[in-house]
């Protein structure tokens, strides 16, 4: 008799959840996995205990996203193929007739696609959430802190500073050097040109005096 009851129980959850997973459902999803695409020739064979361990990394991710106690009887596959794919969803752990909306399901594997991932050493391009964007790389961290950038920039900027003040100091004094001797050799051209004129002058008195000589003669 106790058999026949928990038959007839089993039964009924089957029941019950047929009703609850089927393709198309307002709040599930269809998951499709490409084991030959990721592995090769090391690609697992899918079986129930595959599944079972996709339905424990689902129940771990509706726990990490909301908290509460959520176990693999939670998540309800359906119409699984054996090219690897099936839908699934996931009830309440407080009423397990009512479904969890898809915004909870769609954030909780959004948190945990990681974990999920690794367990089944996929990616999301071979593990794939339809209905659920595939979730974007985190950003490198950069090789160097902020502040080290900035003081970097900074200390080039005043290396720059110093480098132009020096370059512009040099140049002026170079500029003047160059004009002071420019005047020095201005100021001898000059004395040059006011001796050879003073010596013409005496030559032209000389000769002067001479033809007075021969004139009163």
């Amino acid at each position: 008799m106790e058999d026949v009851v928990l038959l007839l129980l089993l039964l009924c959850v089957s029941s019950a959840a047929a009703q609850l997973c089927a393709p198309d459902a307002s709040n599930g999803y269809k998951v499709r996995l490409s084991l030959l695409t990721a592995l090769g020739d090391e690609a697992y064979v899918w079986n129930d205990s595959e599944m079972f361990l996709f339905r424990a990394a689902l129940a771990f991710a509706m726990r990490t996203a909301d908290g509460q106690n959520y176990n693999v009887s939670n998540v309800l596959v359906c119409d699984e193929t054996p090219r690897v794919s099936f839908w699934f969803v996931v009830t309440s752990p407080l009423d397990s007739s009512l479904l969890v909306e898809r915004r909870q399901v769609e954030e909780a594997v959004r948190k945990s696609r990681n974990r999920i991932n690794s367990a089944f050493l996929l990616t999301d391009n071979t593990l794939e959430f339809l209905g659920i964007p595939p979730t974007l790389a985190a950003p490198a961290p950069p090789s160097s802190p902020p502040w080290l950038i900035v003081f970097g920039v900074v200390m080039g900027a005043v290396g720059a500073g110093i480098v132009l003040v020096l370059g512009t100091s040099v140049m002026q004094s170079r500029r003047e050097k160059k004009k002071a001797q420019t005047g020095f050799e201005e100021g001898e051209e000059e004395s040059r040109a006011e001796g050879n004129g003073a010596a013409s002058d005496s030559v032209y008195n000389l000769s002067f005096s001479d033809d007075d000589r021969l004139t009163q003669m």
